[in-house]
């Protein structure tokens, strides 16, 4: 890592610049990307991250759930600060900085070095100079059937050009790579945990589409005719294609569309909106969509059923975390329907629970000890599905102090799980119902206490979420994580997690869970809890039951029903 930061520095005076910024997104703006240029520069393996190199001075911005693996990882060669740190970022002024233009959108520019200093594009990347990244072979993309994704693609496309024509634009430039999923119902592998088809999309007004990739990626699609030549457009001639185009306005995304393809766009057209409408039309989903995200929950509840019976009561070695992680997909591989984890699973014993999106390495991780608070997140991809779920266990009889934060997580949990939606409508209310029995403690946790999930997509999407700042509705259809935790450091971590969609029951919004496995008893001081909050557990664990227990063995079956 240090000679990556110097050969990076031995090319500031080449490029006339003082510093370079490095992003963990790549060029598509995924949050989970084969890529990594940001852990070449840093050895900060996180999801959310910026590293900047100066002349004498390194700096990591990061979030709340990494700030003590970002200090393990970075910490010797960096200065690490929260994101908000980044905003207008006065910790060094007057300096000329150094981008790759397809990393970032020109608000992040705005936002965070344009008070005190000044930008420069640099078209080549530097990382990619210092260190090849790998190359990976296309993957084809391959479209959904209607009866998987309950809506076929020209009703999407209406959905689109109504915004168009209602916005008085001739084209939507679509750049996230989920978005492209959704209008056109297709997939692909160039996620490491999501199937996402790296591409972008161009819709116009009169409905007509130009899908902007790889060939080698397209060639399924081509073949099945489910685009057709004159629609399909390699990445390296759009801007030619982009001159060609008839009419004046254009409708960009803000959040993944770099500040290469705004200028390309911007040499031509009026760019008159800065928002994809197809995040919160992708995050609504129809009963097709939920039907197949439950059953997926089925499939997912019966493998952590599984493992959590026989981590506690049947395993009597003494297992790593890689280990326990690598049993736990094990009994996920046992479904035919499985694909891939949705995400690296996070298993941390003991103080490595505290670490909030901690990944177990074979070479330094812990062995699990029978005296740790076990944390374990963890989720997978299904035909068709996609799931997300922690659950915190112990293995013998817990300390009075665990026990009781543990039940004010849990009470936090059930506050989100039985929220009337019609008066708390937003994230941002929904969030304090999480938090208040731990703050009544002077207790708190670093991050939001949920986000949207997508159908068969990325395990993180929006533009819904349960955080203290979130402000969108939250509509019928939605799907979302509740995921309250504590974490003390360098002794353990808690986090209960259930994904729960919307649906509306006489009038009512309300919550309704998809996740199906038990909540750890031997953890819980029942005489925390109210009679209502007694009863919802009984309801959940009946729920369980119902539903998986003609899935498990005898001995797995007996000790479910032990919860109920």
């Amino acid at each position: 890592m240090r000679n990556h930061i110097k050969l990076l520095r031995n090319k500031f005076k080449k490029y006339g610049i003082d510093g370079y910024v490095i992003p963990k997104n790549d060029d598509f703006f995924t949050e989970y990307s084969k890529l990594n240029r940001l852990e070449v520069i840093s050895n900060f393996s996180g999801s959310a991250g910026v590293a900047i190199i100066l002349k004498n001075i390194n700096y990591l911005f990061t979030d709340g759930r990494y700030t003590i693996q970002s200090k393990i990882e970075s910490g010797k060669n960096f200065k690490i600060y929260g994101f908000e740190k980044l905003i207008n970022c006065s910790l060094f002024k007057n300096l000329t900085l150094g981008i790759d233009p397809k990393l970032f959108t020109n608000t992040q520019i705005k936002n965070y070095f344009l008070k005190h200093n000044k930008i420069k594009s640099v078209e080549k990347n530097l990382i990619d100079e210092i260190k090849k990244q790998k190359k990976h072979t296309p993957k084809p993309f391959f479209s959904l059937n209607k009866n998987i994704v309950g809506e076929s693609i020209n009703s999407k496309l209406n959905k689109i050009t109504e915004h168009l024509k209602k916005n008085k634009s001739d084209y939507i430039f679509i750049s996230a790579p989920e978005n492209v999923a959704w209008t056109l119902n297709i997939r692909g592998g160039d996620g490491p945990n999501s199937p996402i088809p790296n591409s972008r999309l161009i819709v116009s007004k009169s409905k007509k589409i130009l899908l902007i990739s790889n060939p080698k990626k397209c060639k399924q699609l081509l073949k099945n005719r489910i685009i057709n030549r004159d629609e399909f457009l390699d990445t390296n001639t759009l801007p030619s294609r982009i001159r060609n185009l008839k009419g004046k306005n254009f409708i960009i995304d803000d959040k993944s569309c770099s500040i290469f393809y705004e200028n390309l766009i911007k040499s031509k057209f009026k760019i008159i909106k800065r928002e994809d409408p197809i995040y919160l039309l992708k995050a609504i989903k129809n009963k097709t969509e939920i039907k197949n995200m439950i059953n997926a929950h089925i499939f997912d509840g019966v493998a952590l059923t599984k493992f959590l019976f026989w981590i506690k009561k049947i395993n009597k070695k003494k297992i790593t975390e890689v280990e326990a992680a690598k049993k736990l997909e094990n009994f996920r591989k046992l479904n035919k329907n499985f694909l891939y984890p949705s995400f690296d699973t996070i298993a941390g014993s003991g103080k490595n629970g505290a670490i909030v999106h901690y990944r177990a390495k074979k070479e330094n991780c812990r062995v699990i000890n029978k005296r740790d608070i076990f944390l374990c997140d963890s989720g997978g991809q299904y035909k068709y599905g996609t799931t997300d779920v922690t659950r915190t266990i112990c293995f013998s009889k817990p300390k009075q102090n665990i026990k009781d934060v543990f039940t004010k997580v849990l009470k936090g949990h059930i506050a989100v799980a039985t929220t009337d939606i019609n008066r708390q409508d937003t994230g941002k209310k929904i969030d304090k119902r999480a938090r208040k029995f731990l703050n009544k403690s002077n207790l708190d946790y670093a991050h939001g206490t949920g986000h949207g999930v997508g159908f068969f997509l990325n395990v993180h999407e929006g533009p819904q979420s349960i955080t203290k700042i979130n402000t969108v509705k939250i509509r019928e259809g939605m799907i979302l994580s509740n995921e309250p935790g504590y974490y003390k450091t360098n002794e353990y971590g808690i986090r209960i997690e259930n994904l729960v969609y919307v649906k509306k029951t006489n009038n009512n919004l309300l919550f309704h869970n998809l996740t199906l496995a038990p909540i750890e008893r031997d953890l819980i001081n029942f005489d925390l809890l109210t009679n209502n909050e007694k009863n919802y557990l009984f309801k959940y664990h009946l729920e369980v039951y119902s539903k998986i227990s003609k899935y498990l063995n005898q001995n797995e079956r007996k000790w479910l029903a032990s919860f109920i």
